[in-house]
């Protein structure tokens, strides 16, 4: 059966499109009342940042969207921040999110202090046992991942299938991993079942990511159901061959294979969503930074020897900090992204959840 996605400008909102959008990908016929729904959003800094986290806005819309199906509504992160770690949970209270628990009646989970059960697999003559939510592996029916497009200094490009990433609950250990990241991942998705994907595109991120970048308006909203299918249409829309993205290639060539554009039967034609090409300009530190990421002998050395604070002081003395280490709590939101840190910002009114059921 041929992937379904639906795209459109958010002109009107994400509200509608959303719904539209589930819609159009028969989301009805994969869920039943009183199932759960859990979505996960990227919540990858301390305070929203354009371009680098799912807009609140989105969150808002989608949960009033999937009001639509199912009372069952979960959203969850887990602890974020790999070396300088923070609490996904304050992240929630920062951006709104847990305002939506008592608006919604929805929850607000922190995946990181939840019970854990390990999945098993074997890559590169080594044999892994990865821990993962429990309500992942088996308390929820439908898993919705909610990215915005950006490109990534490490794994080059940060969509649909790289956002579980967030789903591994101990930041250390997502650490450890790095250099495993593409068979990970893969296995990752597909023991929590990620197979739908609602990619907020108000903004991209270019040149540097997935926490610094330039800013790019897309303006777009799209929803899928396949994750394997939205990382090759977003990879159109960000000029980017999807081989050349190296976890890309390697679940194509060795899991099962990406989709091809003309296999996808999209809403409208995708032509106009096209934007800017995106592309790394890393700098000198962003390489350094890139060899512990693929190489486990350097992974440790950075992260988990003895020398690994002193090579942490020595990189801060030359890059800045990318938010508050010592309390991320106290990072700040930047004054051109105030104004996006409010949901609701297009949502009109709760009634509209009853008037749909």
């Amino acid at each position: 059966m041929r992937s379904r996605i639906y795209i459109s400008d958010l002109s009107d909102g994400y509200t509608e499109q959303i719904r539209k959008g589930l819609e159009y990908v028969r989301f009805g016929s994969r869920i039943k009342a009183g199932d759960t729904v859990f979505f996960k959003p990227n919540l990858t800094f301390p305070v929203f940042r354009k371009g680098v986290m799912t807009n609140p806005a989105c969150v808002e819309s989608l949960v009033i969207a999937l009001k639509d199906y199912t009372d069952n509504i979960i959203v969850g992160e887990a602890d974020s921040g790999g070396y300088n770690r923070f609490n996904i949970s304050d992240v929630f209270e920062k951006t709104g999110i847990n305002a939506l628990e008592k608006k919604y009646g929805i929850r607000a989970v922190n995946l990181s202090f939840f019970p854990k059960e390990p999945i098993h697999f074997d890559y590169k003559g080594r044999s892994f046992e990865l821990l993962l939510p429990t309500m992942l592996l088996h308390e929820v029916d439908q898993f919705i991942t909610v990215p915005v497009p950006k490109v990534h200094m490490n794994t080059q490009m940060s969509v649909a299938i790289k956002n579980q990433w967030g789903c591994i609950p101990e930041p250390t250990v997502r650490l450890k991993l790095h250099p495993f990241f593409e068979k990970v991942i893969y296995e990752v998705n597909k023991n929590i079942r990620a197979n739908m994907a609602v990619v907020d595109g108000r903004y991209g991120l270019n040149h540097n990511g997935p926490m610094v970048g330039d800013v790019v308006d897309l303006n777009w909203i799209m929803v899928a159901d396949s994750i394997l299918a939205t990382d090759v249409a977003v990879c159109r829309l960000m000029q980017i061959n999807p081989l050349d993205v190296y976890y890309l290639k390697y679940i194509d060539r060795k899991e099962e294979r990406l989709p091809k554009l003309e296999e996808i039967e999209f809403s409208q034609d995708y032509k106009p969503f096209i934007g800017p090409r995106f592309y790394l300009q890393p700098s000198v530190t962003d390489r350094l930074c890139r060899v512990p990421f693929r190489s486990p002998f350097f992974s440790y050395l950075a992260y988990f020897s003895p020398v690994a604070d002193l090579l942490h002081k020595l990189l801060y003395l030359v890059r800045k900090p990318m938010y508050n280490y010592e309390d991320p709590g106290l990072t700040q939101v930047e004054e051109s992204e105030s104004s996006s840190v409010t949901p609701g910002a297009d949502v009109k009114s709760a009634q509209q959840i009853s008037s749909r059921r």
